[in-house]
């Protein structure tokens, strides 16, 4: 067999590159849109009539409604103060989880929940009752307040707990090889102690199911007694400080947890007098009862309600609502309690969810 050669054809490939051309992300020497050609516009607004003959537009109207009512409530939701007769209120206080209240014009905070950061900075905290929801927070605030270089802070305790709280500090002194330094003060129900020199607190007792009582700050003021237009120019400097009298106008009270009987005690006068009682609230309604709501040593709404004739207070907060309730059903039943008072009633809302969240 014969085997022919193979005849080799040469094939000659260009690679001359072409100029470069910068490329042109918008082609100017073109509309980046079409212009609408007269039938496209004809179309567009045969659509919006047939939209609007629909009812498409009006529920997208309605949709929009709806978007701005949650955005309103959900800066209701995240409001973190409330101003009341001056007073700039904030604080969280969720039955059974949590609870302190802040008012920074005092620099204190009632009760101490689980420390909130804004506590940290108040200098003196009211603590009701033993409950951890109330007093958890305690090693930490005192901890925090030395983490920030801040002066040890006064607490007020119930005088038949110091001794634990003081061993509760110690297991944690232990624990955490930290110092937890305060001034731990037991104030007894009928005391006075001066927090500034216009500034008292007075204590005064609540029903809870443990020992708990009421924080009442009070403002001082001197008032003189006899007319100084009457005595000598000579002897008005001796005896100035012999003929004035302590007025003491209560501005906040703070109830902490107890039933409707700290209504019901005249020792307790001045609370439902002062400017502003934050008291609790923690049932709204029929799914547990006044008596089982006492058995737990807690306020029911209609109590307040039904002794609505003994608050005398410019302003009322309520506080303490159990968690199983919405930022609607508190609202609802604060107004019920509205329409019986002459005090405007506030509630406190932290932490608890909208129907539109």
């Amino acid at each position: 067999m014969t085997i022919l050669p193979l005849r080799h054809s040469t094939m000659q490939i260009s690679l001359t590159n072409p100029p470069f051309k910068t490329p042109q992300i918008f082609p100017f020497h073109q509309p980046i849109f079409s212009p609408k050609q007269p039938n496209q516009l004809s179309l567009q607004t045969h659509v919006v009539n047939s939209l609007k003959g629909s009812g498409y537009l009006s529920e997208i109207s309605k949709a929009i409604d709806y978007e701005e009512q949650y955005r309103v409530a959900k800066s209701q939701v995240i409001r973190k103060g409330l101003d009341l007769e001056g007073y700039s209120i904030e604080g969280v206080s969720i039955g059974g989880h949590e609870t302190c209240i802040i008012i920074p014009e005092f620099k204190c905070a009632f009760d101490i929940g689980r420390c909130p950061t804004r506590a940290i900075h108040q200098n003196f905290v009211f603590i009701t009752h033993a409950h951890l929801d109330h007093i958890g927070g305690l090693p930490m605030y005192i901890g925090s307040r030395g983490l920030y270089n801040l002066k040890p802070p006064t607490v007020f305790v119930p005088p038949c707990i110091k001794d634990d709280v003081e061993k509760l500090l110690d297991v944690h002194k232990s624990l955490g090889q930290v110092e937890l330094n305060c001034e731990l003060v037991a104030l007894d129900v009928g005391e006075t102690y001066e927090i500034r020199n216009d500034l008292v607190v007075r204590p005064f007792k609540t029903h809870h199911v443990i020992p708990s009582q009421v924080s009442i700050l009070e403002l001082t003021s001197l008032v003189y007694v006899v007319d100084f237009g009457l005595l000598p120019s000579r002897t008005l400097q001796c005896v100035a400080d012999l003929i004035t009298d302590t007025i003491l106008s209560p501005e906040v009270a703070f109830t902490g947890d107890t039933t409707s009987d700290f209504m019901l005690d005249p020792l307790n006068a001045d609370a439902l007098r002062a400017k502003v009682l934050i008291t609790e609230a923690t049932f709204l309604d029929d799914s547990t009862t006044i008596e089982q709501a006492r058995q737990h040593g807690h306020t029911h709404i209609s109590e307040l309600i039904e002794n609505a004739q003994w608050i005398r207070n410019k302003t009322v907060l309520l506080t303490h609502f159990s968690s199983r309730y919405n930022i609607e059903d508190i609202r609802q039943a604060a107004s019920k309690l509205q329409s019986k008072v002459s005090a405007k009633v506030v509630t406190l809302t932290e932490g608890f969810k909208s129907l539109y969240s």
